[in-house]
């Protein structure tokens, strides 16, 4: 993986990481501290009604409204090892005896939110605790080691016996992540150290603090570019904030101590994102066209289902022949796709319409090239060859929302359709619909509210038009601009 620096933009409100690799930016992250959930969160909480009718307690977590444990979250052993006095059942696992028998009132457990509270409802809790790594899962009241089920079924067994060998005496369950198919031997073993140092963590807090009490929040985004993002081709982690450096510091020190050395305090005059203009790539990243140094550009279209990128050769007139311009054109944008599905973060399916070449050898030069960009890609991609149309379909695995998932949203005015209608369309809809109106009731006068487009195209073009349905009708209609309206919106009032 070729060399990079990450960049750690940090306010009280926001959190921005920027990985740059070969002086452009090639990932954003970015996490709202009032978007940030519980999902994850390890408390030690103290029951505080038991409801054996509905099989559930409610539990004081220290939220605002109290959290909800239903018995089918409810893992007997644990009780035995946090619980206290009566109510520790001890039941073989199985069909779950009544809670009743499991927890009582004022007793203290270990619980970890499965749900983030909603409106009214609080948040759903269960004491089967698993601790997320970037490679493994860690689950500390089980024994089972396991793959996940996405990985092919040959390579899951020998995955299984690998993490066996290395998971060794120290107790605890892991599942290795789909992430994880293609990791060496030490970065398993930095996981699960990783994951059991926590662990232990969590225990010797929920061993002295008095509940509720939080013993373990879910990793910051800084927390997690120490855990998920740094690898060995990191040159630098660079912040910001000189609180945030402190504790990242301390952080690397117990978890991460082998990227502890490459932490960095910016100092610089500028705002750390400008010098590699960070806040414009990430604007023109929300855009649909990519415009490629050549000339041609790129048009980038996210569905629902998939995502299309269409390729075209726009000004590129440069090379010597039409087919060297195609073949020189796809080239760029093959290595221009791998960085924008990286910095838009696209999952799931993806079509690429190159332009055509007539050359297979092109066809087959333009493919590798592809591949050998997405091999820089830390999530996991496949791509196919060219179809019978000419299009190159692959995947890029789901790992979180896209960047324009998290900052934009539908366009309120065209109801995200990324089209609204035209002035002369909103004019004729509302000529249609005075005469509806006029064949149902007596006013005076109708008088139209819209948008200055409509009203200006009414005054000019559509005047004769507008003219003839007030004869038609036998009412006058007045016209009214209003600047806040879309196109789309008007308002036909009776007077």
């Amino acid at each position: 993986m070729a060399q990079h620096d990450i960049l750690i933009n940090w306010s009280p409100q926001e959190t921005r990481v920027a990985v740059i690799e070969q002086g452009a930016v090639q990932e954003v992250h970015i996490e709202r501290a009032l978007e940030r959930g519980l999902v994850g969160n390890i408390y030690a909480g103290r029951v505080q009604r038991v409801l054996p009718g509905m099989q559930s307690a409610f539990v004081d977590i220290g939220l605002e409204r109290t959290a909800f444990l239903h018995v089918a979250d409810l893992m007997p052993q644990i009780q035995q090892r946090f619980g206290a006095g009566r109510g520790e059942g001890g039941e073989p696992r199985g069909a779950p005896p009544p809670i009743e028998r499991q927890v009582f009132e004022g007793q203290t457990l270990l619980v970890q939110v499965l749900k983030d509270p909603i409106g009214s409802k609080g948040a759903r809790l269960t004491t089967q605790v698993s601790i997320a790594g970037r490679l493994l899962v860690f689950l500390p009241y089980d024994e089972h080691v396991g793959v996940s089920q996405k990985i092919p079924n040959p390579q899951r067994e020998v995955l299984r016996q690998r993490l066996q060998a290395l998971v060794g005496e120290g107790g605890g369950g892991f599942i290795l992540r789909t992430n994880a198919e293609d990791a060496s031997d030490e970065e398993l073993a930095d996981d699960i150290a990783y994951l059991r140092k926590t662990w232990a963590r969590i225990r010797e807090r929920a061993n002295t603090a008095a509940p509720p009490a939080l013993l373990y929040e879910e990793l910051t985004l800084v927390q997690r570019v120490l855990r998920d993002l740094a690898t060995p081709a990191t040159r630098s982690i660079q912040v910001d904030a000189r609180e945030q450096f402190a504790a990242l510091q301390a952080f690397a020190a117990e978890f991460t101590p082998q990227v502890a050395d490459r932490l960095q305090l910016y100092r610089g005059e500028r705002p750390i994102f400008e010098p590699y203009q960070v806040d414009e790539e990430i604007q023109k990243a929300l855009g649909r066209r990519v415009d490629l140094k050549s000339g041609g550009y790129l048009v980038i279209d996210q569905t629902e289902a998939l995502t299309t990128i269409d390729v075209n050769t726009g000004a590129f007139v440069g090379a010597r022949n039409f087919d060297d311009t195609v073949f020189r054109t796809n080239l760029e944008a093959a290595q221009a796709i791998a960085r924008q599905l990286r910095l838009r973060n696209l999952g799931g399916i993806v079509i690429i319409d190159f332009i055509d070449m007539a050359r297979e050898e092109h066809r087959e030069a333009v493919l590798s090239e592809l591949r050998k960009q997405l091999a820089r890609d830390r999530v996991k991609t496949m791509v196919g060859g060219f179809s019978a149309l000419g299009l190159v379909e692959m995947t890029r695995k789901r790992t979180r929302e896209s960047l324009a998932q998290m900052l934009t949203e539908p366009c309120p005015a065209c109801d995200g359709r990324g089209r609204v209608r035209t002035a002369r369309t909103v004019c004729y809809d509302i000529l249609r619909e005075i005469l509806r109106e006029a064949r149902a009731f007596n006013p005076r006068e109708f008088r139209i509210i819209a948008s200055p487009a409509v009203i200006e195209r009414f005054l000019d073009e559509e005047s004769q038009h507008l003219a003839g349905l007030s004869d038609f009708i036998g009412k006058p209609i007045s016209l009214q601009s209003e600047s806040a309206m879309t196109q789309e919106q008007y308002d036909i009032v009776l007077l």
